[in-house]
């Protein structure tokens, strides 16, 4: 394209400041007076004189180019542009004209006083007269020396705007054109890449009769390794106009109005005690299914490279129907690992099933590409499975902006897991990353072992064209503060060209000495083996590890991921656990994610209402927040004391293990709910 005129490709040499130099009869040289030089050797000399003639030609050419778009490179900017540009210079042109005016004026009206003055001076007038009209005439005299300095300034700038202006235009209009340009292959590119899938998709569609297509055993709902062909096609956007319709064969048929929360015959605080039933005793296995909308998803994302996720208002059609409160609370999806660790006697066995829990944390995200939505300041969300797994959990949502959320779960099993998760992201136009900020701490009860990590990198591929696809990359460190036992697990990142299974991880398990004890291997969304390291005489490095490797007989299977539910490609990838997070609970807080109107809404299908819903309660958030601003600015300016916002049920204390400032759980949230005392909550939805 013209904009790729402007780079140079690798290998260039820009003719208008190359050097060509004759070697010898046959052989000549071009080089660009430092990093890049071609020796080029011709058949006879009088070819070598041809080419070398017509690079001087060319290379006169291209200096006289150069030094015309430098003069006057006014190609680009339009006839639009130049008037306006011209009327502009005309008005500061006036403008220095008037000053020039004044000056001449303050001139001669001054070179005028200056002579009243020394006329008064030669008068004879009593002493202090003197000495005053001395001091007035001083003052003339500096006044008129900053008049002349500032039409002085006022000439050089408008020097400098006629002499700077082409330039500033042209590079204007340069970016304009590139940016322009830009989007219309950007656009371009979804339209094809969608035109392409459709027309593969029509071609490859097998007839409904056909034999086989029954009984196949392959389970959508578990692609092949690493084959992102297999993904859902719900996660494809549509290059579709702004206007979003619904089928009417969805199954989800609105009544009344579409803007409306209430425009069904039952509020949705009726709906939601309607559906509170034994939900104790029986968790639902299904939510309705994903509409199938369409959306034009680069005419919102083109103005937000760059930018914090957290900061653009996203409608929820890239959402799903659980709050990041929620899908926090997924990390304890596989709790029976820590179970299973509080019972090891050995640190380093231990260590190991933490490590596994960790992995674990991040099997539920290998399909799911949708956005949770931003929990509300304030908002909570509790798991209540004491009876049925032996843990509990609370999460709330401690500060807006930045995005940070406190989690802390107990178990009667003999383990605490507790963090604050602030979540950083950037869009970056090809891909997103999520980077979440904060140290999860894990304390077993009989042994008093303390264990920190941090969380990886989540990078979103393909947000423009293509399948949405999600990759975990980075390295995580596991220590034992007690012990001073460490693990290191590394998130291979995936590439097109390697060899590796897709979505590798690979970790070992120290001593404080630093000699490994086991090895551990597997993937992400699959599965985590332990091997034990058996050293040889003397051995204490990379063969011993080898070894550990190749004896099959010490692997042991820490975790398996568990299989997703059946349809679960059409319930957003959600796995068993995350079917229920939503389910209506009777007696959580009035702040509990499962009240939120606009998640409620977006579970139903009733996507336009859940994103009015979700306007007003931003709104009401924003309202909030430049209230408490107001306040603070008030007590500032009179003096008296203002209490900042604080959190419900945790509080602010520096770690005595990480030296961090961290919001850590103070208590008084499940004695609340067995009361039934919610007076303290705020009204938030």
């Amino acid at each position: 394209s013209k904009a790729e005129m402007r780079h140079t490709c690798r290998g260039t040499i820009n003719l208008a400041t190359a050097n060509i130099t004759v070697e010898d009869s046959c052989n000549f040289i071009i080089s660009n007076g430092g990093a890049q030089t071609y020796h080029l050797k011709a058949s006879s000399e009088v070819e070598r004189q041809r080419w070398v003639t017509a690079l001087e030609l060319a290379k006169a050419k291209a200096v006289k180019m150069l030094e015309e778009s430098d003069d006057s490179g006014d190609e680009s900017v339009s006839q639009t542009d130049k008037t306006e540009l011209q009327s502009t210079l005309r008005t500061l042109s006036s403008k220095v004209e008037d000053l020039s005016t004044c000056n001449d004026l303050i001139a001669k009206h001054g070179t005028a006083l200056q002579r009243s003055l020394s006329e008064l001076e030669a008068l004879r007038l009593p002493a202090d007269s003197t000495e005053k009209i001395k001091q007035v005439n001083e003052r003339a005299t500096l006044f008129r020396i900053t008049s002349n300095a500032m039409i002085n300034a006022c000439r050089d700038f408008l020097m400098l705007a006629q002499t700077h202006s082409k330039k500033w235009q042209k590079s204007l209009q340069h970016e304009r054109d590139q940016r322009i340009r830009l989007e219309e292959t950007l656009e371009q590119l979804a339209k094809q890449h969608n035109h392409l899938e459709r027309a593969f998709r029509g071609a490859t569609v097998l007839p409904a009769s056909a034999p086989g297509t029954a009984g196949s055993n392959k389970d959508p709902c578990c692609p092949a390794k690493g084959d992102l062909s297999d993904e859902d096609d719900d996660n494809e956007f549509f290059d579709a106009p702004e206007i979003i319709t619904m089928p009417e064969s969805m199954g989800h048929k609105r009544t009344g109005s579409n803007i409306s929360g209430t425009s069904s015959d039952i509020s949705l605080d009726e709906q939601y005690k309607h559906q509170v039933e034994d939900t104790k005793k029986e968790k639902r296995t299904r939510i309705p299914y994903k509409p199938n909308y369409s959306l034009n998803l680069w005419s919102i994302m083109k103005n937000c490279i760059g930018k914090e996720l957290s900061k653009i208002p996203m409608p929820v059609n890239f959402n799903e129907p659980l709050s990041m409160l929620q899908r926090l609370t997924e990390d304890l999806e596989y709790h029976e690992l820590l179970d299973r660790a509080a019972k090891c006697e050995s640190s380093l066995e231990q260590l190991c099933y933490v490590a596994a829990f960790t992995v674990s944390s991040y099997s539920t995200t290998v399909f799911r590409t949708s956005k949770p939505f931003n929990p509300l300041l304030g908002e909570t969300f509790e798991l209540d499975r004491l009876e049925e797994n032996g843990y509990r959990s609370l999460c709330e949502q401690v500060s807006h902006h930045p995005p940070a959320a406190a989690h802390h779960a107990d178990s009667k099993h003999g383990w605490t897991l507790r963090q604050e998760i602030k979540i950083t992201s950037k869009f970056r136009g090809k891909y997103l990353s999520i980077m979440p900020l904060g140290t999860i701490h894990c304390v077993f009860h009989s042994s008093g072992h303390h264990y920190t990590w941090k969380k990886v990198t989540t990078t979103v591929h393909n947000i423009i064209v293509g399948k949405l696809w999600i990759d975990q990359s980075g390295e995580i460190e596991i220590v034992n503060h007690k012990t001073g036992d460490k693990c290191n697990l590394k998130f291979v990142p995936y590439s097109y060209f390697s060899r590796d299974v897709a979505r590798k991880v690979t970790g070992e398990v120290m001593d404080p000495s630093g000699k490994v004890h086991f090895v551990l291997l597997g993937t992400w969304d699959e599965k985590m083996d332990c091997y034990k390291v058996t050293m040889g005489a003397g051995d204490n490095g990379g063969e011993g590890r080898q070894r550990a490797h190749e004896a099959e007989d010490s692997r042991v299977l820490l975790w398996k991921r568990n299989p997703l539910p059946k349809h679960a490609e059409n319930m957003y990838y959600f796995s068993e656990l995350a079917l229920t997070l939503n389910a209506p609970e009777s007696g959580t807080a009035p702040t509990d994610s499962r009240r939120r109107p606009d998640q409620r809404l977006m579970e139903n299908g009733r996507w336009d209402e859940a994103n009015a819903e979700k306007q007003k309660l931003e709104e009401k958030q924003r309202t909030s927040r430049k209230r408490r601003e107001a306040e603070a600015a008030r007590a500032t300016e009179d003096g008296t004391p203002y209490d900042p916002y604080k959190p419900l049920w945790f509080e602010r204390r520096k770690d005595p293990v990480t030296q961090e400032l961290e919001h850590v759980y103070k208590g008084g949230y499940w004695e609340s709910k067995d009361k039934q005392d919610w007076s303290l909550c705020p009204d938030i939805f």
